[in-house]
């Protein structure tokens, strides 16, 4: 079976979500015999063209250039590469770019979408913008074959919007277990005194709403924030939450790094509430952090009781002012672990995916 996997930038993961699913499952796939090739933009920093024993295309992609538009015009070229390839299967990860050429896609191949969240949903986007996201659901809802849900909500939803049944197949991670104190010295941090935030910096990952309970609980632990702050909205984080108990670490993509970081934080503190199931939700929880998420059906389908939840920077003071039983504690990791080897495993997910590819 050829199995081709666009809508990234490419692999390895230096990205976020899907470049992350992107990564694990065609690895995956390509070591238990499938012909798996994976598009990479032009600006990806790897240039080789095979990751393990994984195919890598590198397409032309002039963001940098041109900014959002380019990422148009490399969605194309993928496309328009792989009408001459005869891929049994096309797994397109997300929409927002490649929905709109949806008509190019080779008519002999099975395209599988997974449909990420509702991006039109996100607050950095303007009233345009929304719309025309909303119309490539649409159009990605239509055209494709199969479509995939990571969460329930998103398979709920979009059998109410659209009328059209979806697998729901999440995210997954593997059990981070062997703890180093020593990997926390670069960063002058001690163990179990500080809380970590692993976010992209936009408004629904509700990152401000953190930072104002943290300042309101007047602790004295450190907030420990990785993601880039080169965005507007990180810009303005940066400048307004100035504290020197407040850290801004920028983008960190090596998961051995992201997993002391994880593994050795007081509160894993997880704000997304626009999407499906966070990698970096699971992550958290194969990291054996314990974590305070964001109230939503997302985040509480996968944390069930096994997590505090906020929704306002006072529950998020009082989450840290308060004393966490160490049972409490105890018991939320253990049952976190747990959903991560029996359900979130990538064992599992590449099972799923396998089993959607051979129906199709």
């Amino acid at each position: 079976m050829k199995i081709a996997i666009i809508g990234t930038r490419g692999i390895p993961n230096n990205y976020g979500g899907f470049e992350q699913l992107a990564e694990y499952l065609s690895v995956i796939l390509s070591n238990d015999g499938y012909d798996v090739t994976v598009y990479n933009s032009s600006l990806h920093p790897y240039q080789e063209t095979k990751f393990h024993n994984v195919k890598i295309v590198h397409c032309t992609d002039p963001e940098n250039k041109l900014g959002t538009a380019g990422q148009f015009i490399y969605d194309l070229n993928c496309i328009l590469h792989c009408r001459k390839q005869q891929y049994d299967i096309i797994l397109q990860l997300g929409y927002t770019s490649s929905s709109v050429w949806s008509f190019l896609f080779p008519k002999k191949s099975k395209i599988i979408t997974n449909m990420d969240g509702l991006e039109w949903k996100r607050s950095k986007y303007g009233t345009f913008t929304k719309l025309f996201l909303k119309k490539a659901e649409k159009w990605a809802s239509k055209y494709s074959d199969v479509l995939v849900a990571d969460s329930k909500g998103i398979q709920n939803y979009l059998k109410h919007e659209y009328k059209k049944e979806s697998i729901y197949i999440p995210y997954g991670a593997t059990v981070f277990n062997k703890p180093d104190k020593s990997a926390l010295t670069k960063f002058n941090l001690e163990p179990f005194s500080y809380y970590l935030i692993i976010a992209r910096m936009e408004p629904e990952n509700n990152i401000e709403t953190i930072l104002k309970g943290y300042l309101e609980s007047k602790t004295n632990n450190s907030l420990v924030i990785i993601g880039s702050t080169k965005t507007p909205f990180g810009q303005y984080l940066k400048k307004t939450y100035t504290n020197p108990f407040i850290i801004f670490l920028e983008s960190i993509y090596d998961m051995d790094v992201l997993n002391h970081l994880r593994y050795y934080s007081n509160i894993y503190f997880h704000g997304h509430s626009v999407g499906g199931t966070n990698p970096s939700l699971l992550e958290a929880m194969a990291s054996s952090a314990f974590i305070c998420a964001h109230r939503n059906e997302f985040n509480e389908y996968i944390l069930e009781n096994d997590a505090f939840y906020f929704s306002t920077p006072k529950e998020v003071r009082d989450v840290i002012q308060q004393s966490i039983p160490t049972e409490k504690r105890d018991v939320a990791l253990k049952n976190n672990l747990a959903k991560i080897k029996n359900v979130y495993s990538w064992k599992n997910i590449s099972s799923a995916y396998v089993k959607v590819f051979e129906r199709a």
